[in-house]
């Protein structure tokens, strides 16, 4: 199924001002910190092109990482939100900033190519699907075509996957044959090109990596694994794997909020009833292992002794899964209540950051600090999918996914 092409163009600012177009009181005022600390951090990034991933302090733009690393996935997480703030908006000054980086984003997948990795899904969908989505202007979607080219060469014929990290030459690595829950997030730019040039092969790849996670990586309790290994050679299922979670059979949250997510959308292109089924159940575990915090745990499967970090990233990703589910299945109540009460208290004081000199919206976000282990700190991600959900609450509209 093909979606529009072109959606919602920037709004003006009235719209926020409306009282009918939020459903929860604390959406309007931490949508308006998320515009005020987006209008200096695109001007950062615009500025000096970097990852900006996660920092303790908030500081993102200390974050070592250069934007043509291969282990960047996280840069578009601030243009995503600058073009959420130009469509909301209409300031012009949040698409100039974007605008900026074009050359950047373009030398990555034709020149920089060898070092990417799965997460240009992550990468382009919010950079040049979203550009093109909003202006129309082509050739944001010739670098989003050449991206999705990019991806589709990670696709492993021999075991249908999507492989995660390393360069796709390198088979000697802990990275061959691997495959992550994440990569769910990263579909979309392939079923965007597939719509757009009429091509099958990028559809194909998406549907038979969803095919492969749901057979591998989702459990029958609704749980998911982080990572699941193949014999690089053969496509052999060797086993499941974990690089984030506290253990292999532990449920991590944030990868569970991925998979929410991931089926939900893969659903909203394929229609294959199954990935819907398969969103709703890995939503409704999720909920149930919620407490009265409303923020997850950072895994689900934590021994009674580990310290349960709460994980605000996984929070506003898991709502923005949900809000993307209940355009599909607006009946289910309980998880709108779910995703309501998570959102609330995202934009409490405890969470949300209001301090307009910390580049940093959420706090206490689980990042990797090795396998087994977890610590909390301002993520990006976490950023970005906290006002992607504001967005859907003020004015419900089609994601840029």
């Amino acid at each position: 199924m093909k979606r529009d092409t072109m959606i919602s163009q920037p709004k003006g600012s009235s719209e926020l001002r409306d009282p009918t177009a939020c459903r929860l009181p604390e959406v309007e005022p931490a949508f308006a910190l998320c515009i005020e600390k987006t209008r200096r951090n695109i001007r950062r990034l615009a500025d000096e092109p970097k990852s900006g991933a996660w920092a303790v302090d908030g500081n993102y733009f200390a974050f070592p990482e250069g934007f043509y690393d291969i282990s960047n996935w996280t840069s578009s997480f601030f243009t995503g939100m600058a073009l959420l703030a130009w469509r909301q908006t209409g300031e012009g000054f949040f698409l100039q900033q974007v605008q900026r980086l074009a050359p950047h984003y373009r030398l990555k997948v034709y020149e920089h190519e060898r070092d990417t990795m799965h997460d240009l899904g992550f990468l382009y969908s919010l950079y040049s699907v979203a550009l093109f989505k909003l202006t129309g202007e082509s050739a944001h979607r010739q670098t989003a075509l050449r991206a999705a080219t990019v991806l589709a060469g990670r696709f492993e014929t021999q075991g249908q996957y999507l492989r995660a990290w390393g360069r796709m030459e390198e088979q000697g690595t802990d990275y061959a044959g691997l495959t992550i829950i994440d990569s769910m997030m990263n579909l979309p730019l392939l079923f965007w090109a597939s719509d757009q040039c009429g091509d099958r092969r990028y559809r194909d790849a998406a549907t038979r990596h969803a095919d492969t996670t749901l057979r591998h990586l989702v459990r029958a309790d609704g749980s998911v694994f982080h990572a699941y290994r193949f014999d690089p050679r053969t496509g052999q299922a060797l086993g499941p794997n974990n690089y984030c979670g506290y253990s292999v059979d532990s449920h991590w949250a944030r990868g569970a909020a991925w998979a929410i997510y991931g089926f939900a959308l893969s659903y909203g292109y394929a229609r294959d009833p199954r990935y819907l089924e398969t969103s709703l159940n890995l939503a409704r575990k999720f909920v149930a292992n919620l407490d009265a915090a409303a923020i997850p745990a950072w895994d689900f499967k934590l021994p009674p002794a580990r310290n349960p970090l709460r994980d605000s990233s996984a929070a506003a990703i898991a709502v923005c899964g949900i809000q993307e589910l209940l355009r599909h299945q607006p009946a289910e109540a309980g998880l709108r209540a779910a995703a309501r009460r998570m959102l609330a208290r995202l934009c409490s004081q405890e969470y949300l950051d209001f301090d307009a000199s910390c580049p940093g919206l959420l706090r206490q976000a689980q990042v990797g600090d090795g396998a087994g282990r977890g610590r909390n700190a301002y993520a990006s991600w976490g950023d970005y999918f906290l006002m992607e959900a504001l967005t859907n609450e003020l004015v419900p509209g089609q994601p840029f996914w």
